[in-house]
This record gives C-alpha cells, structure tokens and sequence, in this order.
C-alpha cells in the first residue's frame, strides 16, 4: 500500500478530510484535477461572497443620507470588483497549499480513475504534468463534489457568452444591462442580489409556486417582498420551453398559469441545480451504487466497495461545503476506530443575499407534515433596538418547537447577519436544547440576537418586547 487513505477532490469536504486523517496517523494523499480547494474556495462559497459584499457596500452608498452622511456620484470599477473577488479566491487556495504541506499530505496533480485492487480499488491518475501514476491506499475517499446542471434540450446549456452558470457568472468583462436568472434556490438569488445592487435589471424564473422554496413559507414570502422592493423581478410557478440566443442576447420562452411568454435580456444565468461528479471514474465497473447522479452511501460513507466511500456533494444533498466537511470528518473518524461526530447533526442552510436567510431543522410545514404539534414564536428586527440604531430593520426570526418535549427543532431567520447569527440555534438543536433552556439564556444587549431569545420566549406566550 502507497498509503493509508486516499482523498479524491480538494474542495471543503476533500481537504479537510485529508487533514483529519493526517492528524489521526494515517500517510494521506488528495488528487486534485484542477485547483486546490476546489470549486467552494474558488468558483464558489468564498468567491462569491466576496463579489456580494462589493455589490452591497456600493448599494448601502445609496443609503448613507439615512445616517447622516451625503455622498456624490458614487460609482464602481467593475474589472476590479472581480479582480478583488479572484484575489480572495487566490488567498484560500494558497492557504489550503500550506496546510497540506503542514500536515504532510502528498498533492497529486491530475485526473483519477478507479480500478479493481487488493482490497480498495487502485487509482489510477493522468497527471497533470502528463503520464499517469498508480497509486494503492487502504481506504479511498470520494470527494469529487458536484457541477451546476443545465439542461440543454431547452437551450439551457452555458456556452461562456450569453448563458452562464456559476463559474461564468464570476468572471465577466462587464456587468449585464439585464439578466436573467433560471432557478431561485441560494445560487440564483445570490447572483440576483449581486448584480441588481450594481444596477442591472434582473428577473428570476422559478418553476416552484414561491422563490427559495427550500425555505419555511413565512421566510420565502418575505423574501419576495423585499427582493422586489430592490427592483428583482419575479416569475413563479413558471417552466423555461425553451432559451434562445443571439448575437445580442437571450429570449426565455416561459409557459406560467397556461399563459405563455417570452422574455429578454443580455445574459441569462443557469441556477437549476446540480450534478454529481461521477463520470468517467470506473464506478460502475466497481458496482458502486449511482441514483440521479449521486453515490448512495451508508451511515459512515460506506460505498458498499470494499475501502471505497464518498462524502459531500457527490453523495447528495444538501449540497454544502460544511456538511460536507462533516462527513469527511465522520468517515475517516470511523475508519479509525473512534467514536465519530454525529452524521445526523443539523446542518444550517445560509444564503447571502440582501437581506440574508439563514435556516435550520424543520420547517413549520414539514414538522407537521411528519404528525409532530409544535410550538411557533416570532419575533421582528422593526422592534430590536439593535436593528433600529443600525438601520437594518428589515426581517424576522421565526422558531419551532416540538409541543410535546419543548425541543427546538426548527429556526428560520432572514435579516442582516442572520448568516452568522444562525450558528446558535444550531448548537440548540445539536445539544438537544429545550424552550426552558433558550429562555434561561442570557443574550447581551444590545444585540440582534436578542430576537433570537424573544422568539423562543414568544413561542410560549413570553415576549417581552411586543
């Protein structure tokens, strides 16, 4: 054996699993076909971010004579807007270059392919630098991640110009005069909100009857509401026919209430989901399990092959670069013979738009749907003295609660910083928090968490500040 465990894929799920295993004593190797980080930290989550806090700073510009301050013509440098972005990108990835080598974990640039070994299957890997390298470990670990999938009988397919997906969406030569965006889930929206905060006119198709349906009703619906009063444009319970382009744009064929329509604009952003990574590796020959391009895997990331797992967005969803990096934590945790994290850890879903969603556990409709009597609290930011000196009034926080055993299973927020507000109610639900604990919290003051502490206390009939 070349090594104890094999890692295939950098992203977040990829290198961290390679990290925890160094640590735990295991010779670890990652294949990396492309760059190291892979699409999270630098196409993707971070990225990303990094163009939305541009497109807010410039928008809240608008905004400064509501605090006292004037501004003339305020205006922004798109080329470096995305040359900001991609130095961003550039530092992570040079980050995580340092903690493979911190943790002596050998990079092998190039693509893998998986053939039968003794034991775990081989991996065969065409190298970057050309050639191909055999290389044999006890445990592989897939972490291929996944891509943006498009649908090209309708014309929804990038080609680099008109139509774009993520990757494109990242990279222009110029802002959009218009656009438009196919999918509302937290990547459609992103880019929504980034690029109509630079001015472009954007409308968002979505086949479901609300944007981020994911999401609990209440949040979805204020979502909407405040989306549309930045100028976003909706189009609900509509299905795409059929994408043009021409030399000068798109045209977006839709079909909503039995009504058709067409729609234009310069560029037209593919947000419809995502696809596994899982070609051209030699599964199936191996007989590993595929559904709707995606690994089945058992409760450890088994495979069902023997020293053969998966992890992270190749095994499904959510598709997020915490969870998995929870699961590569779990696995290679297992492999060693400890006593893992727990799998089944609530996983917070955050999307980061203006204004900010952020949500974990059930919803109030799916606690229901599974025959469970809950327990709801609200509270808004309009009352939140924190919110109100900053401005930042808009949302909610929304909580559910089991009736019977006074467990939170479920909270919901949109509003400023809610992202990083969220990762309370995680830990509540992780630790198995009831109503009686949340209430017993002290929040400091003042802060807009405390909405988080009043809408536990308003699930009982316990607000104090309404």
């Amino acid at each position: 054996m070349d090594f104890d465990v094999i890692v295939i894929g950098s992203g977040p799920g990829g290198y961290v699993t390679a990290i925890r295993a160094s640590q735990l004593g295991f010779k670890t190797a990652i294949v990396e076909r492309e760059t190291l980080g892979g699409v999270c930290l630098n196409w993707g989550c971070i990225p990303t971010k990094a163009l939305l806090k541009s497109g807010e700073a410039y928008e809240n510009l608008s905004h400064l004579a509501d605090y006292g301050i004037k501004i003339e013509k305020a205006s922004f440098d798109f080329s470096n807007v995305i040359a900001r972005s991609r130095k961003v990108a550039g530092q992570l990835n040079a980050g995580v270059t340092f903690l493979m080598k911190k943790h002596k974990i050998e990079v092998i640039e190039g693509t893998a392919k998986l053939e039968k070994g003794q034991g775990a299957p081989k991996v065969v890997v065409a190298l970057k630098a050309g050639g191909s390298r055999t290389v044999q470990a006890k445990h592989v670990i897939l972490a291929t991640g996944a891509r943006a999938r498009t649908i090209p009988a309708i014309g929804l397919e990038p080609d680099g110009d008109r139509v774009w997906t993520y990757r494109e969406a990242m990279v222009p030569k110029a802002a959009p005069k218009s656009l438009i965006v196919v999918g509302s889930g937290a990547i459609g929206i992103e880019f929504a909100s980034f690029y109509r905060a630079l001015g472009s006119e954007v409308t968002v198709i979505e086949a479901l009857p609300r944007i981020l349906p994911v999401e609990d009703e209440e949040v979805s619906k204020a979502a909407h509401k405040a989306f549309e009063k930045r100028g976003l444009k909706f189009r609900v319970g509509a299905s795409v026919k059929k994408l043009t382009k021409s030399r000068t744009g798109v045209s977006v064929e839709l079909e909503a209430g039995g009504k058709a329509e067409t729609l234009t604009a310069d560029v037209a952003i593919v947000a419809v989901g995502i696809a596994g990574n899982v070609e051209d590796m030699g599964l199936e020959a191996l007989g590993v399990k595929i559904e709707k391009s995606h690994v089945v895997i058992d409760s450890h990331g088994g495979t069902g092959v023997a020293g053969l797992y998966a992890i992270g967005d190749v095994a499904g969803p959510p598709w997020l670069a915490h969870k998995a990096s929870h699961e590569g934590v779990h696995c290679v945790e297992h492999l060693a013979g400890l006593k893992p994290t727990n799998l089944n850890s609530p996983i917070p879903g955050c999307t980061y738009s203006s204004p900010q969603i952020a949500s974990v556990g059930l919803t109030e409709a799916q606690a229901k749907e599974q025959g469970i009597a809950v327990k709801v609290g609200r509270f808004p930011f309009k009352v939140n003295g924190k919110a109100i000196a900053s401005g930042e009034t808009e949302g909610f926080v929304k909580t559910v609660f089991d009736e019977k055993t006074g467990a939170l299973i479920g909270a919901h927020m949109i509003g400023a910083e809610v992202t990083e507000m969220i990762q309370g109610y995680v830990l509540a639900i992780t630790m198995e928090a009831t109503e009686a604990e949340l209430q017993a919290t002290v929040y400091p003051h003042p802060t807009m968490s405390e909405a988080m502490h009043e809408a536990a206390l308003d699930a009982y009939g316990r607000v104090l500040h309404i």
